[in-house]
């Protein structure tokens, strides 16, 4: 079998300020998060690419977990492996110390960036802009590691990207008892598999990730009274939760239940008689 390479761009980071550890990654591959990104809570994250070797995602954690340090985790990996110079990879550590490598028979443009807290690295580009602009985004935005990790991938994207196009993009972000219900540390695990334009996607997804599953803000709660009630009542009247054109306060609040338990709401489900503000917006958009 004829082994394809996984030529893309990707940013591994991490945030000294939460834990998070992460992967942002877009290529002219299908279905690339299924290939290049790993990571694990309190550990490290790794992005393997170009001819992938996947071992190096696996057994890089171990060694990281071992006590490893980045570049010894590359050296030891490269060391074992005969086709070391067709590889690519990129890794920080839970400590935010880094390292990447470009194997010497990756196709141009090939390389990589690696600085406290993050390594970017990237083959086939147009050019050594893509992984330059990634690098300066991520160490001047603000905002969580998932938001500066999509914003330095777009800026790879914008500044060049894969020469040879665009088809997927993934995001996988890790933290202790990250997961729904934390019972994982897969906080946030997001793919494009196969569009026309997959980072641009990738945010939109996002944007709903942190809709349905970030806690509410005590800014956002809001009293269920007034002009608010009347707006919900229209909401859900659209929606189809609701019947009647003066529905009892009892059946207004079983509404507001039911729609957030049957629309995957429940993370922002409120004590009874408030509403987050973010979920009423979003119905007034949807409905």
């Amino acid at each position: 079998m004829i082994q394809k390479p996984i030529n893309t761009f990707s940013i591994a980071g991490f945030d000294p300020a939460t834990g998070e550890l992460g992967i942002a990654v877009a290529s002219k591959f299908l279905g690339v998060g299924a290939v290049v990104p790993f990571a694990k809570a309190g550990i490290g994250a790794i992005a393997t690419q170009s001819w992938a070797n996947l071992s190096y995602g696996t057994d890089g954690l171990a060694l990281l977990e071992q006590g490893a340090r980045p570049e010894e985790v590359i050296q030891q990996l490269t060391e074992k492996d005969e086709q070391a110079a067709l590889r690519q990879a990129g890794i920080v550590d839970a400590q935010g110390r880094s390292a990447t490598f470009t194997g010497e028979d990756c196709y141009d443009w090939a390389g990589g960036i690696a600085r406290r807290n993050f390594a970017a690295q990237g083959n086939i580009l147009v050019s050594e802009e893509t992984v330059q602009a990634m690098a300066a985004t991520f160490e001047n935005t603000a905002g969580s590691l998932a938001e500066r990790l999509l914003a330095a991938l777009a800026a790879g994207e914008e500044a060049g990207g894969d020469s040879r196009g665009k088809q997927s993009a993934a995001l996988l972000v890790v933290k202790e008892n990250g997961s729904y219900g934390g019972y994982n540390d897969r906080y946030i695990d997001l793919r494009v598999d196969d569009h026309q334009l997959p980072v641009q996607e990738l945010n939109r997804i996002f944007r709903l990730h942190q809709l349905y599953f970030e806690p509410s803000r005590k800014e956002d709660i809001i009293k269920i009274e007034g002009a608010t009630e009347e707006e919900l009542v229209a909401a859900l009247k659209r929606a189809d939760f609701l019947k009647k054109d003066e529905p009892t306060r009892e059946q207004l609040l079983e509404a507001v239940k039911s729609y957030h338990l049957i629309e995957n709401f429940d993370e922002r489900l409120q004590e009874e008689g408030f509403i987050d503000r973010k979920v009423l917006d979003y119905m007034n958009v949807q409905f």
